[in-house]
């Protein structure tokens, strides 16, 4: 049986991990736009690259009916 030191060393846990750490960041970049940062300094803040700051902006701006 697995233990859980073990479980966070496997692959499958590593991109779950991964995964959700990228998913916080991007719902994170509209309120951080909303807050008055700009693409730039979100993407640097999040230590994400531009474009999918950029992205998640555009589909928030989309889910949010103002485009």
């Amino acid at each position: 049986m697995l233990e859980v030191s073990e479980l966070k060393q496997t692959r499958v846990y590593q991109e779950a991990l991964e995964e959700g750490e990228r998913k916080a960041k991007l719902e994170a970049v509209a309120r951080l736009l909303a807050l008055g940062l700009s693409v730039d300094q979100v993407a640097g803040a999040l230590d994400l690259s531009v474009k999918p700051v950029r992205q998640a902006a555009n589909s928030s701006s989309l889910s949010e009916g103002t485009v």
